[in-house]
């Protein structure tokens, strides 16, 4: 929770309230179902929370943006992304059922109203959305093959409507077939933690 406030300012109660929350929730149900990697549990708040809350370090999405969480898995990114941005529409999608109901479960809890969750494959999702946010779900091209149909041209935030996915590693080679529109945000020049030396988020516009 201090990490949250680090690098995205004091939160509204109500944030405060929900991101205390997640902890005991995910380990609740992760003992049940293994959401995260049980080594990695301990890290929740740095490794997935703060890793998903980084895309806003790009973007601060305007209210009524309408944001699609595609392979949510866990929930991430988009219950922290919910979290912080409650004015903001975010459709959570997993086509693993068990996942998606423990999603369903997380929102519940958390009383979050700004979700909604589809159990479907990314490519039989038919909603419409100005981006599609993920954390390495599959290599960009075949990602952006997938979900490109689902986004809206335009766009009215500081970024044109597009994907923003969360990667790690040298994407040189991966990114190379989508052409000079991509664009490659290095996550340690926000965050200090040793853990984003190779995280990066990826931008591709439509």
């Amino acid at each position: 929770m201090q990490n949250l406030e680090k690098y995205f300012g004091p939160l509204s109660t109500r944030q405060s309230e929900r991101f205390l929350q997640l902890g005991p929730l995910y380990n609740y149900w992760n003992e049940r179902i293994n959401i995260i990697s049980r080594k990695d549990i301990g890290n929740l708040y740095l490794h997935h929370i703060l890793h998903s809350l980084s895309i806003a370090k790009t973007i601060r999405f305007i209210p009524g943006t309408v944001v699609i969480d595609a392979g949510t898995g866990g929930g991430f990114p988009g219950i922290p992304l919910a979290v912080f941005f409650p004015d903001v529409h975010f459709i959570l999608v997993d086509s693993i059922t068990k996942k998606i109901r423990i999603v369903e479960t997380l929102i519940r809890e958390t009383g979050l109203d700004n979700c909604e969750i589809r159990n479907v494959r990314l490519e039989d999702l038919n909603d419409k959305a100005d981006f599609v946010v993920c954390r390495a779900v599959a290599e960009i091209p075949i990602l952006f093959g997938w979900v490109k149909k689902n986004i809206i041209p335009g766009g009215v935030n500081t970024l044109k409507n597009g994907l923003l996915a969360l990667k790690g590693g040298n994407l040189e080679e991966e990114i190379k077939p989508m052409g000079s529109g991509v664009t490659v945000y290095n996550l340690v020049e926000y965050f200090s933690e040793v853990f984003f030396e190779t995280k990066k988020l990826v931008y591709v516009p439509v």
